[in-house]
């Protein structure tokens, strides 16, 4: 582990802001642009909304940009009239929504969609239950199939379509017919600059580390567990062979028997705010992104990739869609498929003295391509162009 470790930051969602302090920022600059989510949180509504509206002053700097949510009720259809672009993000069918989209459409707004998985056509939904290990019942089904029905019929009432890579981008076309845009996951400014922090404290020390190796993952969901499946046996061998080999799991602790005789060097710590997952990812010298490779999985972007490689954590993933385009294997990280994580961990452990070369590479890309800025011209193109 690096010696350099800042201490916790403090934190406040910085999307507690009231319905009359958001009308007045959407009043606020022209063109207005308005996002639906139905209720703020630090996962999609933080990369796909947040961060976004952070990005437009980049992308427009006269814009004016907030969010509308199910509980503004009536006062956002009343809004809808003083605004140029609705984008309804991640969200499912109900009758308001609905009609919200509907009046949008008939006051002559563009109205976009904006998402950032395969959850939308109900074709893949077994293969999401079977990816993200859901057992259900009669209902489960009903519920994963009615939600997979009722967010493409909300696509589907939209003009276009923002997601996160090409790869999302020719299933959405697939599906819906809509002309689509790609604006990739980025960072946002208060994870910049904390990670700006922890790469400087890691320079000055000159890259100083404990003498224990710690491999890194971090889960947002606690549906995961397939996934670290892949790596568990590689990680039990490894730890029985390397006794400065440490594990931090951080998030939602996947159930692991070939872990488990290891446990006293498996350190678990709870789901972290957004600021402070920067720092607790910034402690360790490998992150690992073990994904199972079908459709649903290369659906995703690649934003464990740019959160390791700004604070100088290099990462291993699975070679999934974006990982290899983000990823140029021995310059900013490392790919593994399944058969291979054995053989490649092995190797970035014994290799770890010189990590920081590549941690280096991957924290001028990840500053490079996922800055807010970077994003600018995409987010423009999808906002205020009519055709791709």
């Amino acid at each position: 582990m690096f010696t350099a470790r800042l201490a916790p930051v403090a934190y406040h969602d910085p999307w507690a802001a009231t319905f009359a302090e958001r009308r007045a920022t959407l009043r606020s600059g022209s063109p207005r642009i308005a996002y639906y989510y139905a209720r703020p949180d630090t996962s999609t509504f933080r990369y796909r909304v947040f961060n976004m509206i952070e990005a437009l002053r980049s992308a427009e700097p006269g814009a004016s940009a907030s969010w509308l949510t199910k509980d503004d009720g009536a006062r956002a259809s009343a809004l809808l009239e003083e605004i140029d672009v609705l984008v309804v993000c991640r969200a499912h069918y109900t009758l308001e929504l609905g009609a919200l989209i509907v009046r949008a459409k008939s006051l002559g707004k563009r109205v976009l969609y904006d998402i950032d998985d395969l959850l939308f056509d109900d074709r893949y939904a077994h293969l999401v239950m079977e990816t993200l290990a859901q057992t259900v019942d009669e209902h489960g089904v009903q519920a994963w199939f009615g939600w997979a029905a009722r967010t493409g019929w909300t696509m589907r009432l939209c003009n276009g379509v923002i997601t996160t890579n090409a790869f999302l981008a020719e299933k959405i076309r697939d599906y819906a017919g809509l002309p689509t845009w790609v604006v990739p996951n980025f960072l946002n400014q208060a994870q910049i600059e904390l990670s700006s922090r922890i790469l400087a404290a890691k320079r000055h020390s000159e890259w100083a580390r404990d003498g224990q190796i710690h491999i890194g993952y971090f889960s947002g969901t606690p549906t995961h567990e397939r996934d670290f499946a892949l790596i568990a046996p590689a990680l039990a061998i490894l730890l029985e062979s390397n006794p400065a080999v440490r594990v931090r799991i951080v998030g939602f602790p996947p159930k692991s028997a070939p872990l488990a005789p290891f446990a006293h060097r498996i350190e678990t710590l709870p789901l972290q705010d957004f600021v402070n997952l920067q720092r607790v990812i910034g402690d360790v010298e490998i992150n690992v992104v073990p994904l199972q490779d079908n459709e649903f999985s290369n659906c995703k972007s690649e934003l464990k990739y740019f959160e390791a490689a700004i604070v100088g954590t290099v990462t291993i993933a699975t070679p999934t869609f974006t990982y290899r385009r983000a990823i140029d294997e021995g310059q900013n990280g490392y790919l593994a498929t399944a058969q291979q994580w054995e053989d490649v961990l092995r190797e970035r452990v014994a290799a770890v003295d010189g990590v920081r070369t590549v941690a280096e590479r991957a924290a001028a890309d990840a500053l490079e391509r996922y800055a807010p800025e970077a994003q600018a011209s995409a987010l423009r193109a999808a906002l205020f162009e009519e055709s791709e």
